[in-house]
């Protein structure tokens, strides 16, 4: 009997499997046919999102070159992760330039990215504008900040790259700049430099922690929020080790922040001036037009949690942003000798006799002078933004000019990366490593519309911090390359992370050598 039964059971299972089979097949083959992704019931298309997440820059290159530059994404039913996908430069400058206040960060942004609290990037409207202003005022017109940058970056390279240089013979040149970089923003922000950038390579918990944070941003991105949430309420998986990660970090601001405000009690008024100078001392010691002002919306720029938020905010713009780029400069100069001799030439041709001098930082004067290293940056950028994505939301219901419809409250998903390798946008040539085509006829850089060289951002959320960016990496690069080369080792893996920042997945080992005799 219980033989019987057990077959009875076995060909109900196997008849209702046929069934389901017979029934759905239409319904997944009309969408196997019409769609460049299958839409699945239940799951809707991301499927194939996880089975590609391990090279999701590339897949989305592929999803809006087979999409004409605008594809929309199902994501499982009731998920909330529909999004549409947007790559063409006309509906990127219809979303961040003409109709922006329609497109806001939005509240789901702002839970993705808690740690950010309410910093710049994680608000909108009255909060961001009030902010925008205050950064405006102080990156690009405050002298004292203009110089502190100059002279920290400058110690930072004779202190702490130069030994590292010096001594090595073989080194991952991603873990040397992401210890420069966090180290250089340190500075600049806090005020304290943590040194994690020294001839033994220490390990920096805080250094780390806030590496962490940064791999379960993308999760977060990669999971349905229910998810996530339901993880970060039972404290388990990635969730434990964000919350761990994120206490260790704020623990470290809260000490910086402590330390600072005793240094001020006693009157260190050396500390904003010259290379005293950063942004702390800046909110903390100076008289400002707009704290009258942000204070209407309730925001007070002296208390704890404002300079916490702040700093995180400027933490992430100004240490990966730059961290990023370098790595991908020096592989893609490496692999390109030609690129590194016209280089050299630039250098030499421009700066003349005094390129004589041994290990050289050029100032920003200098380095404002060399066309071709700044058309390589942008090249560099063009391929690998540092920021491969950006996210924001509608309002509204909207028409884009491609004719696509936006419903109320989708979520729009910038892939920067992709727009770098779209032949409509840079032509047939969009995949090779060519900085000749930022170069005018009159020997210029090439004006390039920000929606379509979107690495910095495009419209009113443009990036603050764009030119200072440009003479930190052309004072790095020049240094680095007039006095060291750095060829990369081979049969090394190179592809890019699967993060919101666009590091690389192993990072990038390179041997180096001196160009001039000790």
């Amino acid at each position: 009997m219980a033989i019987i039964f057990g077959t009875a059971e076995t060909v109900a299972a196997f008849l209702s499997f046929v069934f389901l089979f017979l029934f759905l097949w239409p319904w997944c083959w009309s969408r196997i046919t019409n769609s460049i992704l299958i839409d699945w019931p239940v799951f809707g298309m991301i499927p194939e999102l996880l089975y590609n997440l391990s090279r999701v820059h590339d897949f989305l290159t592929f999803l809006l070159q087979q999409s004409r530059g605008t594809f929309f994404f199902k994501g499982p039913w009731f998920s909330g992760m529909d999004f549409l996908l947007v790559g063409d430069p006309m509906n990127v400058h219809h979303i961040l330039s003409k109709n922006f206040a329609n497109y806001p960060k939005g509240p789901e942004f702002k839970q993705i990215f808690e740690p950010l609290g309410d910093g710049i990037f994680n608000s909108d409207f009255d909060n961001w504008s009030i902010q925008r202003r205050i950064f405006h005022c102080i990156l690009l017109k405050n002298n004292k900040f203009e110089l502190a940058v100059d002279i920290t970056l400058k110690q930072k390279i004779l202190q702490s790259l130069l030994p590292i240089m010096e001594n090595v013979s073989q080194v991952d040149i991603q873990d040397v700049f992401q210890r420069f970089t966090f180290d250089n923003i340190c500075q600049l922000v806090l005020g304290f430099d943590p040194n994690s950038l020294s001839i033994e390579f220490p390990q920096i918990p805080y250094q780390q922690a806030f590496d962490d944070m940064g791999e379960t941003f993308i999760y977060r991105h990669a999971v349905p929020g229910s998810i996530w949430k339901a993880q970060k309420w039972l404290q388990i998986g990635k969730e434990k080790k964000f919350k761990q990660a994120w206490k260790i970090f704020d623990e470290f601001l809260e000490q910086c922040l402590t330390r600072k405000r005793e240094q001020l009690s006693q009157n260190c008024r050396d500390q904003i001036e010259g290379e005293g100078f950063d942004l702390l001392t800046y909110f903390l010691a100076e008289d400002d037009d707009f704290e009258a002002t942000a204070a209407k919306i309730g925001i007070q720029t002296k208390s704890n949690k404002f300079l916490r938020d702040m700093a995180f905010n400027l933490f992430l713009a100004g240490r990966d942003t730059i961290g990023a780029s370098l790595i991908w400069l020096f592989w893609l100069v490496g692999t390109h000798p030609s690129v590194e001799k016209k280089i050299l030439e630039e250098i030499k041709e421009n700066l003349g006799e005094k390129t004589n001098e041994k290990r050289r930082v050029f100032s920003t004067e200098e380095v404002r002078k060399l066309v071709y290293l700044h058309a390589v940056i942008c090249e560099v950028l063009r391929l690998y933004p540092s920021v491969p994505f950006e996210h924001k939301v509608s309002i509204e219901e909207d028409i884009l000019p491609s004719g696509h419809n936006v419903p109320k409250n989708m979520r729009i998903l910038f892939s920067f990366y992709s727009m770098g390798r779209m032949e409509e946008i840079w032509g047939k040539d969009c995949l090779e490593f060519k900085p000749e085509r930022w170069i005018s006829e009159r020997g210029r850089i090439k004006h390039v519309p920000s929606y379509k060289f979107v690495a910095f951002n495009a419209g009113p959320r443009s990036c603050l911090g764009k030119e200072l960016a440009f003479i930190q990496m052309k004072t790095i690069v020049s240094f680095v390359i007039w006095n060291y080369s750095l060829q990369v080792v081979e049969n090394q893996s190179v592809s890019p992370s699967v993060s919101l920042l666009l590091y690389m997945k192993k990072g990038l080992k390179v041997r180096v050598f001196k160009r001039f005799a000790p």
